[in-house]
């Protein structure tokens, strides 16, 4: 089923605009549940190209993690966002879902069930966007926060959950292709702004001496470690690959040996004067061998181009840091 221009047009988005006071109940709900992974619900508003993220709620704990959720479970999470909206609507505050929130540890976010939730929240409402926050990256000094949606490319083939080599071939889509990062804009009131050179002013604000730690040894190995973790995941995702293609070459070779005797006994029955034997469909005798689907192996190349970002960036930083303390020493 394509998609019409009209629809493209109504889910195009340029930028995510969120206050202020959304990305400090995003961070001290993250920061409060460390270690732990944590998501919530955005709220706002739906203007043209832009989505305005206004106020958020968190979800309770226990439909963060990653298990299975039971029935129950689900509902009375439903029931739980509901009442909440129905609060904050009774304080004549934003209740119009926009998408959700979740805290990442590393960067480690990209997985089949963050997929299927934000493949939910896409097809409900289609300018909705996932926000990921890692505290961890963060307390590096740089605020790590980040806006993704999915591709309509890869909406489609997740909604027929086809992905085949053929499939993925077809729709021209790699793991580049599955999420697209929307440009983020911090959005503060006249007042908060006011507040914010006042304080600038009496010298109350303290300086950020995070951005010149230079301890950068514990953040790489995580990095590393989890690198290696990923590329092993794919070496066994390509050696189902490989079994498959083994399994499709010997069955080949059975089909061909059964033609060829066919073939034979054919000619035999021919030089008997007997009726050659009935044409039968091949595939009733030899069941085709079922292709593991690559989702898995799509995910894991992604999340490894994710780490060598993370470490190529996070080493830049640490060269330019380097640099500046040698000067530093030097003068």
């Amino acid at each position: 089923m394509s998609t019409s221009p009209t629809d493209l047009e109504d889910s195009t988005l340029s930028v995510v605009q969120l206050d202020g006071l959304v990305i400090l109940k995003i961070q001290r709900h993250c920061k409060e549940n460390l270690p732990d992974l944590v998501t919530g619900q955005l709220l706002g508003l739906d203007n043209g190209e832009t989505l305005e993220v206004t106020n958020c709620f968190p979800f309770p704990s226990k439909l963060s993690e990653n298990e299975e959720e039971s029935e129950v479970d689900q509902q009375s999470g439903a029931e739980y966002q509901i009442e909440m909206m129905r609060c904050l609507r009774e304080v004549n505050v934003d209740n119009n879902t926009v998408g959700w929130y979740s805290s990442t540890y590393m960067g480690s976010f990209i997985s089949e069930s963050a997929i299927e939730t934000q493949f939910n929240y896409q097809e409900r409402i289609k300018k909705s966007v996932m926000l990921i926050y890692d505290p961890m990256k963060t307390s590096q000094g740089t605020l790590s926060l980040k806006a993704y949606r999915l591709t309509q490319a890869f909406m489609d083939l997740f909604k027929h959950k086809t992905f085949t080599k053929e499939a993925l071939t077809k729709a021209n889509v790699s793991y580049d292709d599955i999420f697209e990062e929307v440009p983020i804009k911090i959005h503060n009131s006249s007042l908060v702004n006011t507040l914010l050179f006042e304080l600038d002013e009496l010298g109350t604000v303290e300086p950020d001496f995070e951005l010149l730690d230079l301890s950068s040894n514990s953040y790489l190995e995580k990095n590393m470690e989890f690198l290696i973790d990923c590329l092993d995941e794919l070496g066994t995702e390509q050696n189902k690959f490989q079994f498959y293609n083994r399994a499709v070459m010997r069955q080949q070779q059975q089909q061909a040996q059964w033609l060829q005797k066919r073939k034979a006994e054919n000619q035999q029955r021919k030089l008997q004067g007997q009726e050659p034997l009935p044409d039968v469909d091949i595939t009733t005798i030899f069941k085709p061998v079922l292709e593991p689907p690559r989702l898995e192996s799509l995910l894991i190349s992604k999340q490894i181009n994710e780490y060598c970002k993370q470490i190529n960036q996070f080493a830049g930083n640490s060269f330019t840091k380097a640099y500046l303390l040698k000067g530093v020493q030097q003068d």
